[in-house]
Order: structure tokens, then C-alpha cells, then sequence
């Protein structure tokens, strides 16, 4: 994407609230977690199974396979968009799998663990590889606007490192966020600078270790041996 674009893209962002990419992200880079998307939708897992997904040391449904949603998260060209609109300093904290666009919800910035509160939704449209970037402070006002389109849509949270992403569990974000989704723990998951410098004390080693074995908890995703 040229300079003008990015520009423009940031106009947009700050006059509505959101705006779309004017270009789809290149086949290679979405290819991998696309693949991996079409996969879940025939096994179907339930949501919170799907919350964190790029997260390879997280109780989901795809550990093995989360490093193809990492890549997408960490690539240039979509890193170039959230730049565009958050800034130079980005941290990536969460990101998850919605089968079914409809099920996402429109008041999520009251559980973002971002203090203060900042940071863009990235809504990415697998099979079309599009994007739509949205301000999280805004994302309940412009919610009926963005109409994501029938398909898995990967919903990718930035914060910028200006502000704290908060572990502490007695957090007003954190404790609705446990009352609204008792088994996704914001506090306990890792998170990743993944362009310019932490400028707010973030802590970025909870979290990075190989989950305890469960039963039943992931999808297989490859056939018996």
C-alpha cells in the first residue's frame, strides 16, 4: 500500500471511525489461516474456543495450528494498516475466530483490558481478503455501519503501547469480561509488541508457556493416524 493510501486510509479512520483498506492483503498472506478458518467451520467449536486463536500456548481449539493466525497478525502489510491509524507503537493482544459474523458482539470496549481505553478492531474477511479497521472507542456508535459479509471473519485486536494492557484481575474490564465469559482469562494471556516500543509498563511474559494437557478441550484438525 503507497504512502497516499495509508494517508488516506487514516483520514477516513479519524473522520468515521472505521474505515475499509482499499486493497485486499496479498493471496500468500492469507492463504495459510484461511485454510485453517475453513477447517473450523466444519468442526464447528464453540466460540470461547475459538477466542485467542493465534495464541500457541492457549486453550483453544486450534493450538497446534495457531502460529497461521500469528503470522497473519504480525505481517507487514496488515501492520502497515493499524499503524496507519494507531500509530507506531502496537501491541497485539487478542484475536478470534467469528464463523458466524453476526455473533460478534458491538459492546466489547467495555471488557478491552487497554488502559486507557485505545486501540483498532481489525475485521478480516477471509475468503475476500479485506479489512476493515475500527476505533474501539467508537466501535458501538459505528457498529451497524460495517456489515461484515456472510463467512469467517477474523477479528484481530491492536492497543497502542502508550497505554497498559491491565492483568489486574479486580480491573472493571477484567471483572465484566469474567462475568460475561468465565472461561476466557484476559489477565493470564500473552501479548506481543509487535512494532515500535512499550511506552506504558506492559507486562509481556504471563502467558508464555505450554498450556497444562485437557481433554476434549481442541479441535483435531488432521485425521487419526
Amino acid at each position: 500500500m503507497n504512502p497516499r493510501s495509508l494517508a488516506e486510509l487514516r483520514a477516513v479512520y479519524r473522520s468515521a471511525g472505521w474505515t475499509s483498506a482499499p486493497t485486499e492483503l496479498a493471496e500468500p498472506v492469507a492463504a495459510p489461516a484461511r485454510m485453517l478458518a475453513r477447517l473450523l467451520v466444519q468442526k464447528r467449536p464453540r466460540q470461547d474456543l475459538l477466542s485467542g486463536v493465534h495464541n500457541p500456548f492457549g486453550h483453544h481449539a486450534c493450538p497446534s495450528e495457531a502460529w497461521r493466525f500469528l503470522d497473519l497478525a504480525e505481517s507487514a502489510p496488515l501492520l502497515d494498516q493499524v499503524e496507519s491509524v494507531l500509530g507506531p507503537d502496537l501491541v497485539l493482544w487478542d484475536s478470534e475466530l467469528y464463523l458466524d459474523p453476526a455473533a460478534w458482539p458491538r459492546d466489547e470496549a467495555l471488557y478491552w483490558p487497554a488502559d486507557p481505553l485505545a486501540g483498532t478492531v481489525v475485521a478480516l474477511d477471509l475468503e475476500r481478503r479485506r479489512t476493515v479497521l475500527i476505533d474501539i472507542t467508537r466501535l458501538a456508535d459505528v457498529f451497524d455501519d460495517i456489515a461484515p459479509q456472510p463467512g469467517p471473519c477474523y477479528t484481530l485486536r491492536y492497543m497502542p503501547a502508550t497505554s497498559l494492557y491491565n492483568r489486574d484481575p479486580r480491573f472493571g474490564p477484567n471483572r465484566l469480561a469474567t462475568q460475561l465469559r468465565p472461561l476466557v482469562n484476559h489477565c493470564i494471556r500473552p501479548i506481543w509488541l509487535v512494532r515500535g516500543k512499550d511506552r506504558a509498563g506492559s507486562d509481556f511474559v504471563t502467558g508464555f508457556a505450554p498450556p497444562a494437557a485437557r481433554w476434549a478441550d481442541a479441535v483435531r484438525l488432521s485425521p487419526e493416524p
